[in-house]
């Protein structure tokens, strides 16, 4: 395995613990704006930090750019979670979790027309065995979706700016941005995005108690910090799709967790759907001999 690869999986096992301090910030009382404001502030303080300590070049970014990370920060980031959680009160976890990792399809689509990366064997049945395997790890079929119109717009919604992560931090790195300027650059928007909506007054709330703040600080560090700062150098290495694909790796951390500190039942199907995952990586990591 190399170390982009690595990079992209690591981020999607960082991702699947989301699901775990989302649950503690919603017992602070956190509304959604404030759940995105508080993980992007505090992965906003730990990027400017960590730029003033390796490059401060970093922040310099031509203005007629500035769309590459408006496209990340606003449009993939804060209308990703936005939408996510939105479907989450509209229909079955299981199902928007199912809707969301619709991204990969998107990013190989529109990887396809923007990049001319190719529709390889290998990446297109990885894709459809990620795609049943997040079925199967989330639950499909029983008989819980709650389907609506609505839910199925924000649920799809919700891929959809996943998938435009991928697309416009790749947009970035052609111009020649590193992925420190592009992730300070998205949680700088992110934030910006989530105060106008009102989150930060949830700030308070964080503060109220020392476990609080440790909650906030962890939820942006192990959720967002860490996790885009390793698929933003995973995308140096891998194509969109590949890189996609293997983040899918999420829903079966989330389920892991669920069934370890929740204490949540996992049955046969949902076993069967992790190996699915697991062997979708794999194909999808499959090189072809060359003469």
């Amino acid at each position: 395995m190399n170390k982009f690869v690595f990079s992209v999986l690591f981020a999607g096992t960082l991702w699947g613990t989301t699901g775990v301090f989302r649950r503690l910030l919603d017992s602070l009382g956190l509304s959604t704006a404030g759940v995105v404001f508080v993980r992007s502030f505090v992965a906003l303080i730990c990027f400017t930090l960590t730029v003033l300590i390796k490059d401060r070049n970093a922040f310099k970014i031509r203005l007629k750019d500035l769309w590459c990370f408006i496209g990340t920060g606003l449009v993939s980031f804060l209308l990703f979670t936005l939408c996510y959680f939105k479907a989450m009160t509209l229909m079955s976890l299981s199902t928007a979790a199912i809707l969301l990792y619709s991204a990969p399809c998107f990013v190989m689509i529109i990887s396809f027309f923007c990049f001319k990366e190719k529709f390889t064997i290998s990446k297109t049945i990885g894709l459809v065995m990620a795609i049943a395997g997040c079925a199967f790890v989330c639950g499909a079929g029983n008989g819980e979706s709650g389907l609506s119109g609505k839910g199925i717009f924000f649920g799809l919604g919700s891929g959809l700016c996943y998938a435009l992560y991928s697309i416009f931090s790749r947009f970035a790195l052609n111009r020649g941005y590193s992925s420190l300027t592009i992730n300070f650059y998205t949680s700088l928007l992110a934030t910006v995005g989530a105060a106008c909506m009102g989150g930060v007054t949830s700030m308070p709330l964080c503060v109220q108690s020392p476990s609080a703040l440790v909650i906030a600080l962890g939820t942006g560090f192990f959720t967002c910090f860490l996790p885009y700062m390793f698929y933003t150098f995973g995308l140096t290495g891998l194509e969109n799709g590949k890189a996609s694909i293997v983040a899918s790796i999420e829903p079966v951390v989330a389920t892991i967790l669920g069934l370890v500190i929740f204490s949540e039942t996992l049955n046969l199907m949902n076993i069967f759907g992790i190996l699915l995952v697991l062997a979708a990586i794999v194909v999808t990591n499959l090189q072809r001999k060359t003469s």
